[in-house]
């Protein structure tokens, strides 16, 4: 079907190659040569688009252009024009056309600013398919060729890249093809953490960890530069990657990495690991008034200013003035833009931003968040509307225009479960859905990763015989007391603690001012 074309010019007369060239390009053009009959059209009629002359006889364009707004606010605009005068393009723009061409213009200009207004979508997305659908067979060979972790990093970046090209298109068949590759993806990144992750905390060829990327990634960003180092809680990269152009308002990102979650890849082991510089069974013998196990009632992250202030002494930065603040809500959030002046000139400040981790539970608990989130893509979309209206880049902007380094990253990812794997366990044993903690712990070995002696994995245990199991790929472990009533209220939501590239393969962002 034809696109609707109107255009607004005196010398209508002069343009017939234009619109006979449009026709055959699949859009039809009604020509009007002044403003005042245009308008009267537009109060019956629609159009796809709207080319309009800025200098015409008694109505002109930017006047013209005024009503058409209020008569038609959707409809896109594009102003033609001999001037080139900038006061004339700045309140066009301000008027928020959609393109600005000047003259003389000739039929392919005409017709790239018509595609780009209203075709780009769709020829971005058709090119994006065959682009997968091209590389698809690579990325099924880096995944059989895969060795060690910087092959995973590539192949993670790569589908996440499709997974945001291809979140909008209309084919559902090329989406399954992309979920499935993931799905498998995850499977095989499954196999390789269980075949090298003990070797990892030996020192053996491993990758940044939450425990060592302190010490070797942001401490040698700190010195001789004021510091904010961001953790946001529970981000995914795909959720840096939508919300990362909001902070580019005020920054370069002039670095980005990817580390390594610790297992379990869940706040209280991973986090604590990042700010003490050591895995958690070495945190439990140098505090063990601080930390907690599983099934021990308390905050389990209470001493994270404590783990951190011990680090910076063992890393020679005893004396940085430092200042901690963990955001759980917005109130504290705007308290904590209103402390700016009081923290700007320190050395370091770290902020705990728990958004992205209350919003991945409240799917689980909240109807209406549920209904909101409905899959990775929604997930990402709520993510960045709550960025993009937050307190959080008030503190940023005013720390770009105090020249202060921007540090972004996270403890661990989440992943969206869907398949229940029942699991017995005695009552002390821990109530996460992608790992357990436990004696006596019944499963199907096929689902799981175990650790049966974690203390050679730098885990603390409750008793000799405890043991650790960590879920594969989108497994939640369900007990069979009550299984389908459980089922039913875990499955499809967000959870973490287990392995997939989506917990355990993290971003780190360096921002410097721009």
């Amino acid at each position: 079907m034809a696109l609707k074309i109107l255009w607004i010019d005196d010398e209508v007369e002069l343009l017939k190659p234009h619109f006979l060239f449009l026709e055959k390009k699949g859009y039809t053009t009604t020509a009007i040569n002044n403003a005042t009959d245009a308008l009267e059209l537009l109060e019956d009629e629609s159009f796809a688009a709207i080319l309009l002359d800025e200098n015409m006889p008694g109505m002109g364009g930017l006047e013209a252009l005024a009503k058409i707004k209020q008569i038609r606010p959707n409809i896109p605009v594009v102003m033609v024009t001999r001037s080139e005068e900038e006061h004339i393009m700045e309140e066009a723009i301000g008027s928020h056309i959609a393109d600005y061409l000047i003259k003389p213009v000739n039929p392919n200009q005409i017709l790239l600013s018509l595609k780009k207004i209203l075709d780009s979508s769709k020829i971005i997305t058709e090119k994006a398919v065959v682009n997968y659908q091209m590389e698809f067979r690579q990325i099924a060979m880096e995944l059989m060729n895969a060795r060690d972790y910087e092959d995973w990093i590539n192949i993670y970046k790569k589908l996440v890249h499709w997974e945001i090209n291809l979140e909008n298109i209309e084919d559902q068949s090329m989406l399954e093809i992309l979920n499935e590759q993931k799905y498998d993806a995850n499977n095989q990144f499954a196999k390789f953490i269980e075949k090298n992750y003990h070797d990892w905390l030996q020192g053996e060829d491993s990758p940044e960890l939450s425990h060592t990327v302190f010490k070797n990634t942001i401490k040698p960003q700190l010195e001789g530069q004021k510091t904010i180092l961001l953790m946001i809680d529970n981000l995914r990269y795909d959720q840096w990657k939508v919300i990362q152009p909001l902070f580019q308002q005020h920054y370069n990102t002039t670095a980005e990495e990817m580390y390594y979650s610790i297992l379990p890849s869940s706040t209280q082991y991973a986090r604590n690991a990042f700010f003490a510089g050591m895995m958690p069974l070495e945190i439990q013998k140098k505090f063990p008034n601080a930390w907690l196990n599983d099934p021990e009632e308390g905050n389990k992250n209470e001493f994270e200013p404590n783990f951190l202030d011990d680090n910076l002494v063992r890393l020679g930065l005893k004396n940085f003035k430092t200042k901690y603040y963990k955001i759980l809500n917005s109130s504290y959030e705007k308290y904590v833009l209103d402390e700016f002046h009081k923290y700007k000139n320190n050395d370091l400040t770290v902020i705990v931003y728990n958004f992205v981790d209350i919003l991945s539970h409240a799917k689980t608990d909240n109807r209406i968040v549920s209904e909101m989130i409905r899959d990775d893509k929604t997930y990402r979309s709520v993510t960045h509307n709550w960025f993009k209206n937050s307190y959080l880049l008030e503190i940023v902007k005013q720390a770009a225009d105090n020249g202060m380094r921007l540090i972004i990253t996270t403890d661990h990812g989440t992943i969206y479960v869907k398949e229940p794997s029942k699991v017995v366990g005695d009552r002390e044993t821990s109530t996460n859905l992608r790992y357990k903690l436990g004696r006596q712990l019944q499963y199907d070995p096929s689902d799981v990763m175990v650790i049966d002696k974690p203390e050679d994995y730098l885990l603390p245990k409750v008793n000799v015989s405890s043991k650790y199991i960590f879920a594969k790929n989108d497994i939640f472990l369900a007990y069979p007391k009550n299984y389908n009533q459980y089922v039913n209220y875990y499955k499809n939501t967000y959870q973490h603690g287990g392995i997939s590239l989506e917990e355990m393969i993290i971003p780190l962002a360096i921002l410097d001012n721009q």
